[in-house]
């Protein structure tokens, strides 16, 4: 009869012949059990769900919020300017709705900035980074804002290289971009961790792009004031024939549409067939009595009316840099 201490407590297994250890059969069962509650503990129940760990998000929501409600006043302004241009740029002096759309998104930019290179572990590896983001937004620009694509009124594509528009508005967002990124670059090293409360903390921690920002400014203000500005002349190219008019100026710091510092700056470096060609100031009271809406020109219009002028030109680059 066999022996019910040698049997296998519910189960069917053959009896242990006498030669045979108990060890090495009580050992291989807590093996088999082990290995059975750890499979068990791996593969979750049906009724209960499977712990994920969410992965946190680098983003900031509230810029990224700011940066989609500004794409929406851009496409606002661009498709309903036309028809309500009032809400469009302002033609010279005054501030209107699609005047925020560019510093919003250079405060955007600014803020991105800032928080990108809190700490910087590889200086060389992040002006490589800073200078291809640049050098794409450059080419972005050039070719969506150069003259290239003539969507939507055309399908076709293609540009005179004699008339290209070198300035726009990723270009700007390029170079400010650029300038700006490399001054937080070169000083972060050199600026405090914590800011230590003080009326002047915030200018002493940040003095250097305070200093960047005060150079831009002088560059503009010494620019605009003191350039001397002399007469100048411009061509529209008709289907049979060609007008030529001058624009009299000779004279220094001059605000107005036609003689200002910025417009002579941006004929000399870029060339004056690589200008936008229809400027906002058409819709001036001097150019239109329809002002501020667009209409057609008074008899009397002076000559600058019909003139190109880049909105976007090298000058305006260091007021945009402060901002």
């Amino acid at each position: 009869m066999e022996d019910p201490k040698r049997l296998e407590e519910g189960s069917h297994h053959a009896p242990i012949r006498a030669d045979e250890k108990v060890e090495d059969t009580t050992t291989e069962l807590s093996v088999d059990k082990s290995e059975r509650v750890t499979t068990e503990q791996k593969e979750p129940h049906g009724d209960e769900n499977p712990i994920l760990l969410k992965k946190t998000s680098k983003r900031v929501a509230t810029l990224d919020a700011f940066r989609g409600l500004t794409i929406v006043l851009m496409i606002l302004v661009d498709d309903a300017g036309g028809v309500y241009e009032r809400i469009d740029h302002s033609p010279w002096n005054g501030c209107t709705l699609a005047d925020f759309v560019m510093p919003f998104f250079l405060f955007i930019v600014g803020a991105a900035i800032a928080l990108a290179l809190k700490r910087v572990p590889n200086m060389k590896s992040a002006v490589r980074k800073i200078i291809i983001r640049t050098l794409k937004m450059l080419f972005w620009g050039i070719l969506l804002q150069g003259g290239y694509s003539h969507a939507p009124d055309d399908l076709d594509y293609g540009v005179d290289m004699k008339k290209i528009r070198w300035c726009g508005i990723l270009q700007r967002i390029a170079l400010v971009y650029m300038i700006v990124a490399l001054i937080e670059t070169f000083t972060t090293k050199l600026r405090p961790t914590t800011i230590e409360p003080g009326q002047f903390s915030i200018f002493t921690a940040y003095r250097w792009q305070w200093l960047g920002g005060f150079l831009a400014f002088l560059i503009y203000v010494i620019t605009t004031f003191t350039l001397y500005v002399p007469n100048w002349s411009y061509t529209i190219h008709h289907h049979h024939k060609s007008d030529t008019f001058t624009v009299e100026c000779g004279m220094r710091g001059h605000l107005g549409p036609a003689c200002n510092a910025v417009g002579y700056v941006d004929r000399q470096v870029w060339g004056i067939n690589h200008l936008y060609s229809q400027p906002v100031w058409i819709r001036l009271k001097a150019c239109t009595l329809s002002s501020p809406e667009s209409g057609p020109l008074r008899p009397d219009a002076p000559n600058w009316c019909r003139a190109p002028f880049e909105p976007e030109g090298l000058l305006r680059y260091t007021r945009k840099e402060i901002n």
